[in-house]
């Protein structure tokens, strides 16, 4: 049988360990909710990934078409090709250019095709600017752009100019609702490299599931243009249905 010191010492060391105990849970359960705070006022609830979109939203054989820096004087063209071979494609629209073409984006609406931001005016490199003006950038070009569509335009995706994704410029737009969107196949089409180059460039790199990147707006895109009389029907033959990117 133990002594009573013995006894009053086995019930010290248990007293001190429950205490011990405690504090480590409470500590864990206040870790654990100023990390859970902070997350829930980075992230708001029901906001879309800030991975960055480098696939179809649909698997299989299918191909997300896009087209940056519009609408501009060849957006109708494109439109007409697009309805020519029932494609659905996403554009990703300069706010300047959203605010002084808003019948083009319109038609784009109606026509079924979806809008991602692209930014006021796009800066390169974005990511050097500061933190208000990359905010500024996104946040009013969503505005920009849902105010040239009309009541109900809603825009999912953000694709920063020339691809420069950063943490910061993804995180601001992910809390304005939209999720960053890549691309798997460049043909380049904006430094007119020829009709033929951008063709053999989006046969060779293309594979199910992927995002092309082409324009129709920033210049003359006379050579996409002509290169999507020939892209579209290829693709058709090869299998490839139209889907949007992944949102």
């Amino acid at each position: 049988m133990q002594n009573s010191s013995s006894v009053r010492l086995l019930r010290r060391a248990a007293l001190g360990c429950a205490v011990a105990v405690s504090f480590a849970l409470a500590s864990l359960g206040t870790s654990a909710s100023a990390a859970t705070g902070a997350g829930a006022q980075a992230v708001p609830v029901g906001a879309p990934s800030a991975s960055i979109a480098h696939s179809a939203a649909t698997y299989g054989r299918t191909v997300a078409l896009t087209f940056d820096d519009g609408p501009g004087p060849f957006t109708g063209q494109v439109l007409d090709l697009l309805a020519q071979y029932h494609v659905q494609a996403t554009f990703c629209q300069i706010g300047n250019q959203a605010a002084v073409n808003p019948a083009l984006v319109k038609r784009i609406l109606a026509d079924g095709h979806r809008l991602c931001d692209h930014t006021v005016d796009h800066p390169q490199p974005m990511r050097t600017l500061p933190h208000a003006t990359q905010v500024h950038e996104i946040t009013a070009a969503k505005e920009m752009i849902s105010k040239a569509g009309g009541p109900g335009t809603r825009i999912r995706w953000f694709r920063a100019p020339g691809g420069d994704f950063s943490p910061e410029n993804r995180r601001i737009a992910v809390q304005d609702g939209l999720r960053p969107l890549g691309w798997t196949v460049d043909p380049r089409d904006w430094s007119r490299p020829g009709v033929a180059s951008i063709v053999a460039t989006v046969k060779r790199e293309l594979r199910p599931g992927g995002i092309v990147l082409m324009h129709d707006g920033g210049g003359n895109r006379s050579q996409t243009v002509a290169a999507l009389r020939e892209l579209l029907p290829w693709m058709t033959r090869q299998g490839y249905r139209f889907s949007l990117p992944a949102s």
